[in-house]
């Protein structure tokens, strides 16, 4: 039961002092200025800090990658971030996308993202690409879904823009004096970014392999060699990364392997299931092999989303029946009976009714 205040009433003197104080103190401790102190390298989580920050640098760092440096409009430092972190990016449009820190994580002043133009995709990087210095964007973080662990020795597989997590990991060990490998593939050396940088890290080895030079990468071959009981870190398209849990667990079950994807994960041991949109008043069918979130856009195209792999929140819909098969990395357990990501999750029986 939730109480009702009504007419004039008004607090005793010692409840309003301590709500100005609580002001205070949440004003304070969230400003730019003050909110790195509080930033501090976490799982992932929905909420984060919020800024508005300026882009203060556009380069073009390979065919169709720019990367974009970030800075506080008012010089303030920006909350702290280890290698692996990302950050939401809120486009103009009102896309929301996450997209890898790059930069320095020692760097107090400003954030770094790589964008590749994807010419068939939905819109957002297109978007990011027409963006010129001096324009905001609003941005979220950082977050962390691919913690950089402590090893013994690390070994790096990137493809593509899958390198953009990768390079603060090699420059951290490059930093700290830890034994590095990294398998670097791509089309051609034209369209891979931040060669330049890596090519200065030391105490390591780099293998640029690019396809028209070495030819389809063979990965057996390539991971034979990593050391035993190293961490292994693989961002790049899911058959890259399938490949390398796949040959890992069959030479070397004691290495670590920590993958990132770019794109949404494929379902596994899926159902058909019905959706019925008790709002809109329509009813779509779920495809076993298609995410709750894909139907739905089939009749509300405009129907926000954002990672697609269950762990940023913006697809998080209220479930009013239904049994949930819950496939997230977000919710809490006094979430789970009521909402759902649709993006991963489905209905553990043959319908689920939502508040859409």
């Amino acid at each position: 039961m939730s109480a009702v205040v009504t007419g004039s009433y008004r607090p005793p003197l010692p409840a309003r002092a301590m709500a100005g104080l609580l002001d205070a103190y949440k004003r304070a401790f969230t400003a730019e200025a003050t909110a790195g102190l509080l930033s501090r390298p976490k799982p992932v989580r929905r909420t984060g800090f919020d800024m508005r920050l300026r882009i203060d640098a556009r380069v073009v760092e390979a065919e169709d990658v720019v990367s974009l440096t970030l800075r506080s409009p008012t010089g303030a430092e920006l909350p702290t971030w280890i290698p692996g972190a990302h950050i939401d990016v809120f486009l103009p449009s009102g896309r929301q996308r996450q997209y890898s820190l790059t930069g320095d994580p020692a760097s107090r002043v400003q954030y770094r993202i790589a964008v590749r133009r994807i010419a068939d995709g939905d819109g957002g990087s297109r978007e990011l690409h027409e963006l010129r210095e001096g324009d905001l964007l609003r941005i979220r973080g950082p977050r962390n879904a691919f913690t950089f662990v402590t090893a013994p020795a690390y070994l790096f597989v990137a493809g593509g823009i899958g390198i953009t997590p990768i390079l603060p990991m090699v420059t951290e060990c490059a930093h700290r004096g830890l034994p590095w490998r990294l398998i670097y593939l791509g089309r051609s050396r034209a369209s891979m970014p931040f060669l330049g940088e890596l090519e200065r890290c030391r105490g390591g080895h780099l293998e640029v392999r690019p396809d028209d030079e070495f030819g389809v990468p063979h990965l057996d071959a390539l991971m034979t060699e990593a050391p035993r009981g190293a961490a292994v870190y693989v961002c790049g398209p899911p058959p890259l990364m399938e490949s390398a849990r796949r040959v890992l667990s069959a030479t070397d079950p004691t290495a670590s392997v920590h993958t990132e994807r770019f794109s949404p994960l494929p379902v596994q041991d899926g159902h058909p299931f019905r959706i019925t949109l008790r709002r809109m008043g329509a009813t779509v069918e779920v495809g076993a092999d298609e995410s709750a979130l894909s139907a739905i856009r089939r009749v509300l195209p405009g129907t926000a989303f954002s990672c697609r792999q269950g762990f940023c929140g913006t697809c998080k819909t209220r479930v009013l029946d239904g049994e949930i098969d819950h496939r997230d990395r977000l919710l809490t357990e006094s979430e789970r009976d009521s909402t759902m990501l649709t993006c991963v999750s489905r209905a553990l029986g043959d319908e689920l009714v939502l508040d859409l």
